[in-house]
């Protein structure tokens, strides 16, 4: 992949694959744990992680409180109100919905990064959108790609739209760094400012559920392994990793690694059922890694 270094690649990898291992372990524990309190479990104890590293970010001196509107808004398109969202959208959308309109995120990089950032997309990046979308079909329906004719849409499908789109506006907000140089701040300062004020967006959002008397959670040694696993791997490492490659492969780029999560994640179903992988996850992968190739060969968007 050219104009990409391996370590950017890596970054995005780890990241897309994290990602993946929170979408089967979220998938688990429906009916384990209500999905709003399961988002604010999650980020509580990421946060809690994450302070011992991060606390410094809170002193007065922090320049945290001049740009309080921004981390504002990035705690809640990053954190609160995304992975609120995805797992809502899990209660009532299927797999094939919530992947498939999820994979439309390099198209809405593309276009907030031409309406808000005035970054114009170069043919080569709508194209390479195309392919790695065609890429996800191929994963989702099995090579199938007749299954895609009996989708039907339902509010689940609206919110992970509204998610993906939030996640986008994140990316592009983290591509270009807010006046106080955040890219020389502590990895773990910059990380512990987006966290907590995430949480506190989930904890607002979940006020809701408890009141409805809809917050539930069976707490168990298993529960309580994955609700530790996407504390630590899909948020503190994944968000750690993404945030790098944002940074080096620029926001609409990143985009299109985020296309290897439907397909990790039917690798990781299919472990652990003990089904070998099939011809067309192969074929997914060409073309989803053919859509970034395609985009990152020339004229691709300027990071910053």
């Amino acid at each position: 992949m050219s104009q990409l270094k391996l370590s950017t690649v890596f970054y995005l990898l780890v990241a897309t694959a994290l990602w993946a291992g929170n979408a089967v372990s979220g998938r688990a524990l429906v009916g384990s744990v209500s999905p709003i309190t399961l988002s604010a479990l999650r980020w509580g104890l990421a946060a809690l992680l994450l302070l011992p590293f991060g606390w410094h970010v809170f002193k007065p001196s922090s320049p945290l409180w001049k740009n309080k509107v921004r981390f504002l808004l990035l705690g809640l398109f990053g954190v609160g109100s995304y992975n609120v969202l995805l797992y809502l959208a899990l209660q009532t959308s299927s797999a094939i919905n919530v992947t498939l309109i999820g994979a439309s995120m390099p198209i809405w990089m593309l276009f907030i990064g031409a309406v808000f950032y005035q970054v114009k997309p170069s043919a080569l990046q709508v194209i390479g959108a195309a392919v790695s979308m065609v890429g996800v079909s191929v994963v989702l329906t099995r090579g199938d790609l007749s299954a895609l004719m009996s989708m039907q849409m339902v509010v689940g499908d609206l919110l992970i739209m509204l998610a993906t789109i939030l996640w986008a506006f994140y990316s592009w907000m983290l591509s270009r760094p807010g006046a106080s140089s955040e890219r020389q701040w502590p990895w773990a300062d910059f990380l512990m400012a987006q966290v907590l004020v995430g949480l506190l967006w989930t904890g607002f959002f979940d006020s809701f559920e408890i009141a409805a008397g809809h917050a539930y959670v069976d707490l168990n040694l298993w529960t309580g392994a994955l609700i530790l696993f996407v504390a630590i791997g899909p948020s503190l490492i994944a968000y750690r990793c993404w945030g790098l490659g944002v940074y080096g492969a620029g926001p609409t780029m990143a985009a299109f690694f985020g296309n290897f999560i439907p397909l990790f994640t039917a690798l990781l179903s299919a472990a652990i059922l003990g089904e070998p992988p099939g011809l067309f996850h192969g074929v997914a992968f060409a073309l989803i890694a053919a859509g970034i190739w395609v985009s990152s060969t020339k004229g691709r968007a300027a990071k910053i």
